[in-house]
């Protein structure tokens, strides 16, 4: 194989012909294991890492006020959450910040908007830390003037 071949092949580009190289003689149909397909357990590792350590932020994109209910979970479980109302309708949209606005006054947490449409719930034992532009430090760094 030449060595254009082999760099389309390695890039996907092209089927790799040299499969007989990486044949398993031992592979048989239909004799794989039923967790032959199970995530890296390292994920589960950091997972279990970041729930144990209260370092979880929930993500929610709902797409009607049914969805309202993901954000109550996740908040009342002490996570924090994002939640992206860009693929709502106005309506629904202004429902579920009402939901989230009371959520957030009952638990004791607060509510920030983000960006247009986007808003960031925090449960009352999170901290919200907001940078400063890098033009703006006073301890000069990345201080452009």
């Amino acid at each position: 194989m030449g060595s254009v071949r082999k760099a389309s092949a390695w890039l996907g580009l092209v089927d790799d012909n040299d499969d007989e190289r990486y044949y398993d003689d031992d592979y048989s149909e239909g004799t794989e294991s039923p967790d032959a397909w199970v995530t890296d357990p390292r994920v589960k590792v950091a997972t279990d890492t970041a729930e144990e350590k209260g370092r979880r932020i929930g993500t929610v994109t709902p797409d009607s006020f049914r969805d309202a209910r993901a954000i109550g979970e996740l908040f009342r479980d002490g996570v924090p959450v994002i939640v992206n109302l860009t693929a709502m309708e106005p309506a629904d949209a202004k429902r579920v910040v009402d939901f989230a606005a009371g959520l957030t006054f009952g638990l004791r947490g607060t509510i920030e908007r983000v960006a247009t449409r986007v808003f960031l719930l925090t449960p009352s034992n999170t901290e919200i830390v907001s940078g400063e532009p890098a033009k703006h430090r006073e301890d000069g760094f990345f201080n452009q003037s």
